[in-house]
């Protein structure tokens, strides 16, 4: 879709655009009440996804600290500075508002965020990428052995692999990646990356190879993980935690770091981007 992205690039560029809100409302001569409209829409959408990260830095540190008991640390209800969710939250408003809002200019790219951003891509990709090698090649002997012991010892594994598992089935599915592919054009931080943030819509056809590439990658071992936890059984816990429980039930100390590290720059990038695509919605809009 590079021919759509670079023409609402030039949109962008031309209309000075500094959001999703005020490109869709741009649309229809800069309506105020559809751009507030479309910010308050976003603000109640993405905020349980915020929350989501914050769940999964807490808990993840949880695990690290606390296997191999499986039940992470409760989030207190007793008081807000026992919950380690608040401190981390409060540390990244803070590096937020220091690094994301630091002039009036809302138009104002991030280039030093991207450039953060993008490392942060590479830190993520490298650690989920080791523990996919580690898992397919450490625990077994490579995918066909992985695959083998699967088929041997969860005969009722394969059925999770069919369109019968998506509600709707082939349908379904297809319906799922069609809004995969509009969120991504869609979601504030998606627009605020893609659009917002482009110096040069040259840039577009490196992304255009560069980003389909990249999603393979981080996938490539997404199977091998879940297949591999699933043999560890109690050991590994929740599939959501396969990634750290994995080589910690192997008793390392250094992949488990590094995933952890991994995940925590995934979420805390998302958090940075979203909440400032979020804020410059709120001032703008509303």
């Amino acid at each position: 879709g590079w021919m759509l992205i670079r023409k609402m690039i030039r949109i962008a560029r031309a209309q000075r655009i500094t959001s999703i809100a005020d490109f869709i409302s741009a649309r229809y001569g800069k309506s105020g009440a559809l751009g507030a409209l479309v910010a308050a829409i976003a603000i109640v959408a993405i905020m349980p996804y915020i929350a989501l990260q914050l769940k999964a830095i807490t808990v993840s540190y949880g695990i690290l600290t606390e296997y191999p008991r499986q039940t992470p640390p409760a989030l207190s209800l007793t008081g807000f500075w026992n919950d380690k969710a608040f401190w981390v939250a409060l540390v990244l408003a803070v590096f937020i508002i220091l690094f994301g809002t630091r002039h009036l200019d809302a138009s104002e790219r991030h280039e030093g965020m991207v450039t953060a951003i993008a490392f942060e891509s590479l830190v993520k990709l490298f650690a989920f990428v080791a523990v996919g090698v580690f898992a397919t090649f450490v625990l077994y002997q490579g995918p066909a052995d992985l695959f083998a012991t699967a088929a041997q010892r969860l005969p009722a594994a394969a059925h999770h692999f069919g369109f019968e598992q998506i509600p709707g089935g082939a349908l379904g599915w297809f319906g799922t990646l069609i809004l995969a592919m509009l969120a991504f054009i869609t979601l504030p931080r998606q627009f605020q990356v893609l659009v917002v943030e482009n110096v040069n819509e040259e840039h577009l056809k490196r992304a255009c190879w560069l980003f389909p590439f990249y999603l393979l990658l981080i996938n490539l071992f997404v199977i091998p993980i879940a297949l591999a936890g699933m043999l560890g059984g109690s050991t590994t816990g929740e599939p959501d935690n396969y990634v750290l429980t994995l080589p910690l039930s192997a008793g390392l100390n250094g992949l488990p770091m590094l995933v952890f590290i991994g995940g925590l720059s995934a979420a805390t990038s998302m958090m940075i981007v979203e909440t400032i695509a979020l804020s410059t919605m709120v001032s703008n809009q509303l």
